[in-house]
């Protein structure tokens, strides 16, 4: 299972995200930091991932080479993050097909309707790791 975690700015979002799947899930479990710039990376990093890339290239070409993707509903929006996710870079995570676990964190102007805005992030995030979790489980079932 290969699980890539996409950020920006600092990183605070998506090192909360690898801490908490690295607590979470088996150590086989290949987590990927993908940072739109190196500071998101490091932290990344840091927090438990495996192996790490910035930028555009990074993004666009491993998007497509994951089962999962997980970071902010603002990764499928493109010039979101003050400019630093691309075009390319949203285009390519939203027609990957690897299942999408995003944050509906309200910082790129996007509203979803139905979701408890008032939910800490580290509520949001154990609920994410919940559903990857939770599809793993099914993964497996079916590899076997």
């Amino acid at each position: 299972m290969r699980i890539a975690v996409i950020d920006g700015q600092g990183g605070g979002i998506g090192k909360t995200i690898v801490e908490k799947l690295r607590k979470e899930l088996p150590e086989d479990t290949e987590i990927i930091a993908l940072g739109t710039n190196a500071l998101a990376t490091a932290a990344m990093i840091k927090a438990g991932a495996n192996e790490g890339a910035t930028g555009e290239n990074a993004i666009v070409y491993s998007s497509g080479k994951v089962d999962v993707i997980m970071g902010p509903i603002g990764i499928i929006s493109a010039n979101s993050m003050h400019g630093e996710l691309t075009p390319m870079m949203s285009k390519s995570i939203a027609e990957s097909t690897a299942r999408k676990i995003l944050l509906p964190l309200n910082k790129c102007n996007i509203e979803i309707v139905g979701v408890d805005k008032s939910e800490p992030l580290p509520h949001l995030s154990d609920k994410a790791v919940q559903i990857v979790k939770d599809f793993i489980g099914g993964y497996e079932n079916v590899r076997s």
